[in-house]
């Protein structure tokens, strides 16, 4: 700041004040306060901060199963969160696959009953089609089947006895 932009400030300040004198103490000792009150109000936030990263990871551990309720440090927390994310995707993707072979196995199903109502009327239909209809119900039920999910294949078996009665 030249000589002349510091003449100008103090001409400015002493505009401002009836004191001369007091002023310019004021003016001073109002800049330290300033200054340690910043600090404060920045000290003060990075606490807040501080706080809800550590409460953020104690939710983070008390969601992920395997850790619930144990004591972990935060690279712990986070290994086994992700672990723990990795593990849903696979779950998820898992069972979009079998929601799409159920889908399929009900549009096949779907054909096959619009056809046996037809014939149910007395419509002809060929048992070409038909038999094709059920080589593919039969083939997606059983690449719908894996062994790990008993639940699903025993589903899928039940229907196909069911269908084939």
């Amino acid at each position: 700041m030249s000589d002349e932009e510091r003449d100008i400030d103090i001409e400015s300040d002493d505009d401002n004040d009836s004191d001369t004198g007091a002023q310019s103490s004021r003016h001073a000792s109002a800049q330290n306060f300033t200054q340690a009150e910043k600090r404060a109000h920045h000290n003060a936030l990075e606490r807040k901060r501080r706080d809800h990263i550590k409460e953020s990871f104690t939710s983070l551990r008390e969601a992920v199963p395997t850790l619930k309720g144990e004591k972990a440090s935060r690279a712990q927390i986070l290994k086994k969160t992700t672990e723990c994310i990795q593990e849903m995707r696979r779950k998820i993707h898992s069972n979009q696959k079998d929601v799409d072979d159920i889908k399929k196995q009900n549009a096949i199903l779907e054909a096959q009953i619009r056809m046996l109502e037809e014939a149910k009327k007395g419509y002809v239909i060929d048992p070409n089609e038909y038999q094709q209809l059920n080589q593919e119900y039969q083939a997606t039920a059983a690449d719908s089947s894996d062994g790990d999910e008993q639940d699903f294949s025993r589903r899928s078996k039940k229907m196909r006895t069911s269908y084939q009665t």
